[in-house]
């Protein structure tokens, strides 16, 4: 059964808390669920899958999904471990140590190491409390527990925190050293940050910025990129300076400049929401970058063309109206402009991130800033190059 339509559902929970949204949700199908989810902003998902009644199953796949492609391992969350006793302590003096440790709520288990820092085991605070006090933890503790090594990559982590659900989890070296401990709701907080800051890195927002930030240490974040901008802006500038003649002798080219790169822009910047998303989720891993292109090549052709019709009857009015010569010819100008135009902006929204991370740099950063250029350049550039062409 295919999903139901999701814009409806989108629009309805725009406003709502996450509660209300997803009380909202809950009798949807788990495909109409996904779809919803998927579209709505990382950050925004996590919150309202949270709070799905009955949806355990959806909220897993969701959050696993969304932890997908994210960077880091649990060593970066990694605290000092607490609890930590030998294995020939008793019971009663476990119980003691728990009294006097400061501060007593921070120990969820007891972890029990030998001479040289090995892991052995953990004891539950319930098997603590139900041990006779002569008993030594090495009776009632679980041997051989669960633990990360310190370079467990993120995703990994999650699927496993969604698994166990546990409070908190051991670190350990490569030969079961206890290095540290990692609690479970860092683990979520880590990717819903990571994924919200992807927003800010398109256009040239640090991942370390936040609201707390100082003026100073803002503006030294943003700057360098906006300086960036200005020089890409030059570019497409002085593409357009080089048909400075064209656009005197035809002046009406001038009005539909902005038009043709908005609409490639715009274009360009669903192809590369896309396949930022597509880079977070892992869903390129097993697709061919070829296949990616033909599809945003297609959209790209089907939308400049549909837009350029209505651009270009547009054109042929203003031309008319103006006095302008051969308006028919400028109206096809601005047709075929706008499907070159969409269709390099579709591939250029493919091709930039995954550029930059073909040489290492976080596909996000700053991507819309190199598109924005690209698709200026090119939009711009072909209309002017035809009306060169075609009418003078």
């Amino acid at each position: 059964m295919s999903p139901a339509p999701i814009s409806p559902l989108l629009e309805s929970i725009e406003e709502l808390e996450p509660a209300a949204a997803a009380a909202l949700l809950g009798g949807q199908s788990a495909d109409t669920l996904r779809a919803v989810l998927a579209a709505l902003p990382a950050e925004r998902a996590l919150s309202i899958a949270a709070h799905l009644p009955g949806a355990a199953g959806a909220q897993e796949s969701a959050t696993a999904e969304l932890a997908e492609g994210v960077a880091g391992t649990v060593e970066q969350l990694m605290v000092a471990p607490v609890g930590v006793l030998p294995p020939d302590t008793t019971v009663a003096g476990a119980l003691d140590y728990l009294v006097h440790v400061q501060p007593v709520t921070g120990i969820t288990y007891i972890y029990v190491v030998d001479e040289s820092q090995r892991l052995l085991g953990v004891v539950a605070m319930r098997d603590l409390l139900l041990g006779r006090p002569g008993q030594s933890l090495a009776e009632i503790m679980t041997p051989a527990p669960f633990a990360f090594t310190a370079d467990t990559q993120m995703p990994e982590a999650v699927h496993a925190a969604l698994t166990r659900r546990h409070r908190l989890y051991p670190v350990v070296s490569g030969d079961g050293v206890l290095l540290g401990l990692v609690y479970g709701w860092r683990l979520f907080e880590y990717v819903a940050t990571e994924i919200s800051a992807q927003t800010g890195a398109v256009v040239g927002v640090d991942r370390e910025e936040r609201i707390t930030t100082p003026v100073l240490a803002a503006f030294r974040m943003r700057h360098p990129w906006l300086q960036v901008n200005l020089l890409t802006a030059f570019a497409a500038a002085f593409v357009v300076g080089l048909f400075e003649d064209t656009i005197a002798r035809i002046v009406v080219l001038a009005v539909f400049l902005p038009v043709l790169a908005g609409q490639s822009g715009n274009t360009g910047c669903q192809a590369l929401a896309i396949t930022l998303r597509g880079l977070t989720l892992g869903e390129l891993t097993d697709m061919p970058v070829s296949r990616v292109l033909r599809k945003e090549v297609i959209l790209g052709a089907m939308n400049g063309f549909f837009v350029g019709l209505i651009a270009a009857g547009a054109m042929w009015a203003y031309a008319a109206m103006s006095g302008a010569e051969q308006p028919a010819v400028l109206a096809l100008v601005i047709l075929i402009a706008m499907v070159g135009a969409c269709v390099g902006s579709g591939i250029f929204g493919v091709m930039v991130p995954l550029t930059l991370r073909r040489f290492g740099a976080d596909p996000a950063m700053a991507s819309s800033i190199f598109l924005t250029t690209f698709t200026d350049i090119l939009g711009m550039g072909l209309m002017l190059l035809l009306a060169t062409s075609l009418v003078l």
